[in-house]
């Protein structure tokens, strides 16, 4: 869904764009985290995490309930993640596998890493 288009400088271009490339354009969670602070009330970027945190969850397969019980997020937000992760547009899934596949190379590395030095003693 699209946001209205912007007026005066930018009439006629797509704002909703503009916010996408400036997202892209972040490269450090800490200025994520200061841009999202300026853009977002904190109850907006709380609604976010909560969605995201859920994910996590969802992805893991806990009941939706015990996600509930666990997080306090709604199991509306619940279900609405858990449809998003299946009939969405895979943002959510993409940016998941995306950090899962950092975790496992970080993993990887300390696990060779320790192997290593055992191998040398």
């Amino acid at each position: 869904m699209k946001v209205n288009q912007a007026h005066g400088s930018d009439a006629g271009e797509d704002s909703e764009h503009h916010l996408y490339e400036a997202i892209a354009s972040i490269r450090t969670a800490e200025e994520a985290e200061n841009f999202f602070v300026d853009l977002c009330t904190p109850a907006e970027i709380q609604a976010m995490a909560d969605r995201w945190r859920v994910v996590f969850h969802i992805k893991n397969g806990k009941p939706y309930r015990q996600i509930y019980e666990e997080t306090g997020v709604s199991a509306t937000t619940v279900g609405r993640v858990a449809r998003c992760l299946v009939l969405g547009k895979d943002g959510y899934n993409v940016i998941y596998n995306r950090i899962e596949k950092i975790k496992n190379e970080k993993r990887n590395k300390i696990k060779n890493s320790n192997t290593k030095k055992r191998a040398s003693k």
